[in-house]
């Protein structure tokens, strides 16, 4: 079946018998050292209101609700380190992680997983690119985070490429017609945009990832009526992408806003929510 645990996911991790999860993708909090926040806001027509609009006309913004969490740890690894070793354990003797972090803190992260999954085991560095928000004028702006993939056994790990949705060519006219109509392969770039603010998509929820990210994994890396997890889950994006394609899946949040979130979100699949007041 279908949960949604709320509660400290190493809790939930030594609960799970070995071998028992087909897929794990974590998004770990980035150890940003700041309050994440995500403020939802409305606007209507209103002459004497607080922003300009098109035309010159005037909106008032009405505050629908903000949510937030703390992204701070003292021993950032020494938290993430008894986690992926229960994510090893309970993986099944074809199962892969994928670990979803930003650069900040990717080099030691990478360092935590080989030690923990063994370097063999480490298969690719995926860096999703995307192009929105602030730019910086004293640095690169920085528009990519990075996702390590590791197979718990790395001579043995599920990888369907016929599942793999495919790309246009930036110079289509360079090869034959039927290939620029098929399109290409993705390489371990993969340049997708951010959740849009205004879009059916949202949540509301900080930090929320695109299910176009989410779905390629899902589709590539595990089969139908497989289980599949996330220990970080948010606001469910995770869950839904496996649910969309057939898959199960077990969501955990430390976060009651979150699991609130999810909850409403993947109604349609109708989870078992553990732990919620």
């Amino acid at each position: 079946m279908n949960r949604i645990v709320l509660g400290d996911n190493l809790d939930l991790l030594r609960g799970l018998p070995d071998a028992s999860v087909a897929l794990v993708y974590i998004d770990p909090p980035f150890n940003t050292g700041i309050a994440q926040a995500r403020t939802r806001l409305a606007t209507v027509r209103d002459e004497a209101g607080d922003r300009t609009g098109f035309g010159g006309h005037r909106y008032a913004t009405k505050l629908l609700g903000s949510m937030r969490f703390a992204d701070a740890f003292d021993d950032y690894l020494g938290f993430l380190e008894p986690r992926l070793v229960e994510i090893r354990r309970v993986l099944a003797a074809d199962g892969s992680l994928f670990f979803h972090i930003d650069p900040r803190e990717a080099h030691y992260c990478k360092l935590l997983l080989d030690t923990v999954f063994g370097r063999a085991s480490f298969m690719n560095e995926i860096v999703w690119a995307y192009d929105y928000g602030a730019r910086h004028k004293r640095r690169w702006p920085t528009k990519h985070d990075t996702i390590f993939w590791y197979a718990r056994d790395p001579a043995n790990y599920v990888f369907d490429a016929e599942a793999m949705d495919r790309i246009p060519y930036m110079a289509p006219g360079l090869v034959p017609p039927e290939k620029a109509a098929r399109g290409k392969t993705p390489t371990d770039v993969w340049w997708h945009t951010i959740v849009s603010p205004t879009g059916r998509e949202k949540t509301g929820y900080p930090t929320q990832k695109p299910l176009g990210i989410l779905e390629r994994i899902v589709r590539v890396h595990s089969r139908e009526g497989d289980l599949l997890a996330d220990f970080f889950a948010g606001s469910g994006s995770f869950g839904e992408a496996a649910a969309r394609n057939g898959r199960r899946f077990l969501l955990a949040d430390s976060n009651p806003e979150a699991v609130g979130v999810m909850t409403g979100r993947l109604a349609a699949w109708s989870p078992v929510v553990e732990g919620a007041p």
